[in-house]
């Protein structure tokens, strides 16, 4: 498995939808989703990514002071790190807080939105992906907007027609529609990340540019790929063909820490997966994660995390998000870009 793809697994995120809108020109709304917006469909989530797909029409998007963004129909616009945002037929100096808009549902179905002029039509189809702690590291090398032509990726004309196909259904509160936009929200985002690190000028560095790099992406692909392994800094470098100085020089400025620094905390990362999520002992977590004993693991675990394993799996049952002295830990696992 490559790395890209172990991190966006280990992360976890899930896809919701939650407001089908309607606007008509001149509109402008301010928008921004709090844990507490996302209680009617999922524990509330310590990380939160907001997302837009224009099903009909156009709208500009806009996040802070850069400038504004036109989308189109066919096109989603993502938030990886949760920044309010503004939407608008144009951006205006001070938009309708989208809250005070909102049609709560009376049958169980989707909230609503109809506003506007009365001008020039535009639909879009509002949700969010929702994880825990663990994606945090991978947000933070991510833009604040991230915008994707959904036509443009592979098998796009299905993928539209499916949106459109979907938020019909969702309007006559069809059953099993919102699951569908939500699935397909989580692989949009997936694609586009990769098209992000398509698009990462040569000079960049961080976790995402290492990726591309061929010497640090391949040693990636092993540390994720054979995690239990005793590795070594020398053996990971001659995997890879390169002195271990020559190696650590590359792989740290890229990356932002050296190679077994990564590798024990991406070892804690998939740990707290595991424990979350699975119900294997301890010791076997241990073994699955590289560590010859239980008691050399939960020594590494408390040190990373604060907590032993077995009281980290007991304040994190029943949650999708990690302790907050967790989270706090974890964010220094991947260089931020």
């Amino acid at each position: 498995m490559d790395a890209l793809s172990d991190v966006l697994r280990i992360v976890s995120l899930t896809g919701s939808v939650f407001l089908d809108a309607e606007f008509s020109a001149p509109w402008c709304i301010a928008v921004h989703i709090g844990p507490h917006d996302c209680r009617p469909f999922m524990p509330e989530p310590t990380q939160i990514i907001p997302y837009h797909y224009v099903v009909q029409g156009e709208l500009m998007a806009q996040v802070g002071d850069a400038a504004p963004v036109m989308l189109k129909e066919g096109e989603i616009v993502l938030f990886p790190r949760n920044d309010g945002h503004c939407l608008g037929s144009a951006i205006e100096p001070n938009p309708v807080r989208a809250g005070k808009l909102i049609e709560r549902p009376h049958d169980g179905g989707l909230a609503r939105i109809v506003h506007g002029g009365g001008g020039r039509q535009t639909r879009i189809a509002c949700g969010f992906l929702g994880g825990d702690g663990q994606a945090s590291p991978l947000l933070q090398t991510l833009p604040r907007m991230m915008c994707l032509n959904v036509g443009g990726t592979p098998g796009g004309d299905w993928i539209m027609q499916t949106f459109k196909a979907a938020t019909h259904d969702i309007a006559r509160s069809a059953p099993g529609a919102t699951t569908v936009l939500s699935k397909m929200a989580e692989l949009l985002f997936v694609e586009a990340v990769r098209r992000y690190v398509a698009t990462l000028p040569e000079e960049q560095t961080g976790w995402l540019a290492g990726l591309r790099d061929p010497v640090v992406g391949r040693a990636l692909a092993l540390l994720h790929g054979q995690l239990s392994r005793a590795w070594t800094a020398e053996e990971l470098a001659r995997a890879v063909g390169l002195s271990r100085s020559a190696f650590a020089d590359r792989f740290t400025g890229l990356i932002g820490q050296p190679p077994m620094h990564y590798l024990a905390s991406w070892r804690m990362q998939v740990a707290a997966h595991r424990l979350r999520d699975a119900r294997a002992a301890v010791a076997q977590i241990a073994y699955d994660v590289g560590y010859e004993s239980e008691a050399a693991f939960t020594r590494a675990f408390k040190r990373h995390f604060g907590v032993p394993p077995a009281s980290w799996r007991d304040q994190a049952k029943g949650r999708t998000g990690m302790p907050e002295s967790s989270a706090q830990a974890v964010s220094t696992t991947m260089a931020k870009e």
